[in-house]
C-alpha cells in the first residue's frame, strides 16, 4: 500500500509561483513513475507532468516552459514548481503514481487527496 500526500496549493496572483510537494509512504521498494495531474471545474482531468525513475519527465504542452517536474534523491517525494502561472492553471492538482513495486505486488494509479490551486487577481 502506499499513501500520497500533497501540499502546497493554495491562492496566488497572475504571473506568480507555486510549489508543490507530493510524499509518498508506505510498504513499497519503488516507485517507477511519479506525476501531477489537474482537474478544473467542468473538465476532464489532464496531465500536467510525469518523471520516471531515471529522470525522464513529460509535460503537457500548456505548462511546458513554466512548469518543473522532480524527484528527491529517494525517489519519493515529487515536486511541481510552479512560474508564470495564469488563470487557466486554477484546478485541483493530484499527485499520481504509478508501478509501484511492494512486496505484494506491482500497484498501478495510485492518487493523492488532491490539492486547490486558484490563480486570481
Amino acid at each position: 500500500q502506499v499513501h500520497l500526500v500533497e501540499s502546497g496549493g493554495g491562492l496566488v496572483q497572475p504571473g506568480g509561483s507555486l510549489r508543490l510537494s507530493c510524499a509518498a509512504s508506505g510498504s513499497f521498494f519503488s516507485i517507477y513513475i511519479m506525476g501531477w495531474y489537474r482537474q478544473a471545474p467542468g473538465k476532464q482531468r489532464e496531465l500536467v507532468a510525469r518523471i520516471f525513475s531515471d529522470g525522464t519527465t513529460i509535460y503537457s504542452d500548456s505548462v511546458k516552459g513554466r512548469f518543473t517536474i522532480s524527484r528527491d534523491n529517494a525517489k519519493t517525494t515529487v515536486y511541481l514548481q510552479m512560474n508564470g502561472l495564469t488563470p487557466e492553471d486554477t484546478a485541483v492538482y493530484s499527485c499520481n503514481a504509478d508501478q509501484v513495486h511492494t512486496p505484494r505486488g506491482v500497484l498501478y494509479g495510485q492518487w493523492g487527496q488532491g490539492t486547490q490551486v486558484t490563480v486570481s487577481s
